[in-house]
């Protein structure tokens, strides 16, 4: 019986190393044409493909595509794309915020609006391009995008009604709120060298200030923050 068990065992794995001999070596995924294998999953982007997902607009308009929009446009654009969320004249509805508004930021419960807080026109567009409207971004076309930003800006008063948003006008638009922005943060560099070997003595350590009352970072308990805007 040990014999007939040890002969079917020294078949079996003879056909098994058989069968492996006889399979023939897996293709190279089109990624490891590029020095890197992914075990064939996915495809190298396409130069078009990598290009619909550059879509980033800086504040000086570059990155603004051909195109233009006018405030009546967009007034039915937004009629039917975004009033649902944002309210007729840009209100708001319940969780979703509030577009218009010049209201100061400096009370104890300011409401950010495009028209008070946010620092360009451009930026408008390209959040407007890139995740609007809620259920289906990317599903307006760039004349659309283009009307509802003029559209916007003009329910904040920071366009006359004849205003023709386009990859010119947009960057020219200054919004109440550009200069109320912080670019270069003050606080100092606190890193030091990574120390394996002769390290200072941690008892020497002495903290030579912090950011607590230099209005750079808001109070985590405790009234409201009282940080006022520049």
């Amino acid at each position: 019986m040990s014999r007939s068990r040890s002969a079917l065992r020294a078949a079996l794995l003879a056909l098994a190393g058989a069968a492996l001999i006889a399979l023939p070596a897996r293709a190279a995924s089109p990624a490891a044409k590029h020095g890197v294998d992914y075990y064939g999953y996915g495809t190298v982007p396409t130069a078009a493909q990598i290009a619909g997902w550059s879509i980033a607009v800086r504040p000086d308009g570059q990155g603004l595509p051909p195109g233009s929009g006018t405030v009546d446009k967009g007034a039915d654009v937004y009629a039917t794309q975004c009033a649902a969320c944002h309210g007729t004249f840009g209100e708001g509805e319940g969780r979703f915020p509030k577009l218009a508004g010049e209201g100061k930021l400096t009370g104890d419960r300011p409401t950010p609006t495009i028209g008070n807080y946010w620092p360009y026109a451009t930026t408008v567009w390209d959040y407007v391009d890139r995740a609007m409207p809620f259920p289906a971004p990317h599903s307006l076309t760039t004349d659309q995008v283009y009307a509802i930003t003029a559209y916007i800006l003009n329910l904040n008063n920071l366009v006359p009604n004849n205003f023709v948003a386009d990859a010119k006008s947009l960057p020219q638009v200054k919004m109440r709120n550009r200069d109320g922005f912080i670019w270069k943060d003050p606080r100092p560099d606190t890193h030091d060298k990574e120390c394996m070997a002769h390290c200072r003595d941690p008892a020497t350590v002495k903290v030579s200030s912090t950011a607590e009352g230099k209005s750079l970072t808001p109070r985590e308990t405790g009234p409201l923050d009282e940080m006022q805007p520049k």
